[in-house]
């Protein structure tokens, strides 16, 4: 390994290969080789890469099971002067991976924090997704139980942006079905192995992707999902999509504001929706029936 200097005192988010080791910076390289520790989901991945390039630096692990446990113990050392790197399993630290505590608490402290750009499946995925990329939403993963995805989709029908998201295969499937009866048969695109020697990219409607992966038998790995934005001239709003906005509204609020929240968000007539809301109301509970 080459020699390099010491990186200034602080947290260093430094990216990581997503599948392919070559795809490292020169500066990440030189931040692993150079800190006095990294902070690492799983000590197994990361040696892989540092095997790879001949880095030595002591792993530790940080990941949702133990972060509160150790945090305490990383900020006395950044107090002291040390230089530590944060990686992630793979891409970019903390988008949909533990780190963004440490991040606050480091800089609430006014401890030095800077990343190390490199690698990101979100972004990759969108760039290679053939869908609008001027404006695009990252949900991470979605609730594994289809009636939470639901009324987590629901809260998202008119959003005018690409949606991503990060799937598992064996969900794929009824991922797919409740897309298709929340946002609608919209361009979706599913990127998988990105940067590896199986890359694919599917494209297709929820229905059409579904019907294409049954028929082979299933996918493998994590995915990225990307959704098309609403297409309002050409697509009818789904009713089962205004209906569970309008549940959700209506738990934290009166029929008239919850009303008026989901008619602005899918662009509705407020009176025709607060009716709908009405009518939810009898139907949901009927000791509540007339209220608002």
């Amino acid at each position: 390994m080459f020699e390099v200097p010491r990186p200034a005192p602080g947290l260093h988010l430094v990216a990581t290969p997503i599948g392919n080791l070559a795809d490292v910076t020169l500066r990440a390289l030189a931040t692993l080789a150079s800190a006095d520790y990294v902070l690492c989901e799983d000590t197994r991945v990361t040696a892989k890469l540092l095997d790879r390039y001949q880095i030595s630096t002591t792993l530790k692990p940080y990941h949702d099971h133990n972060a509160a446990k150790v945090r305490p113990g990383i900020l006395e050392d950044l107090r002291s002067g040390a230089a530590i790197a944060l990686v992630s399993d793979a891409g970019t630290p903390l988008i949909s991976d533990p780190g963004w505590k440490l991040v606050r608490d480091a800089r609430s402290a006014g401890l030095n924090v800077t990343v190390v750009p490199g690698a990101s499946a979100a972004l990759a995925a969108i760039a290679m997704s053939g869908l609008p990329t001027d404006r695009f939403m990252f949900c991470g993963f979605l609730p594994p139980r289809s009636a939470a995805r639901r009324t987590a989709l629901a809260q998202l029908v008119a959003i005018p942006a690409t949606l991503l998201f990060y799937e598992t295969a064996p969900r794929i499937g009824a991922t797919l079905a409740d897309l298709a009866a929340v946002l609608g048969e919209r361009d979706t695109v599913i990127a998988r192995e990105i940067t590896k020697l199986h890359e694919e990219v599917l494209s297709g409607t929820p229905t059409e992707l579904a019907a294409g992966i049954a028929a082979r038998g299933g996918l493998k790995g994590e995915l990225c999902l990307l959704v098309a934005p609403p297409d309002t001239a050409a697509q009818p709003h789904d009713p089962a999509a205004i209906d569970a906005a309008l549940r959700i509204a209506l738990a934290d609020s009166p029929a008239s504001q919850a009303a008026a929240a989901v008619a602005r968000r899918f662009g509705l007539p407020r009176q025709d929706v607060y009716r709908r809301a009405i009518a939810l109301q009898r139907r949901d509970e009927p000791g509540r029936a007339g209220q608002s």
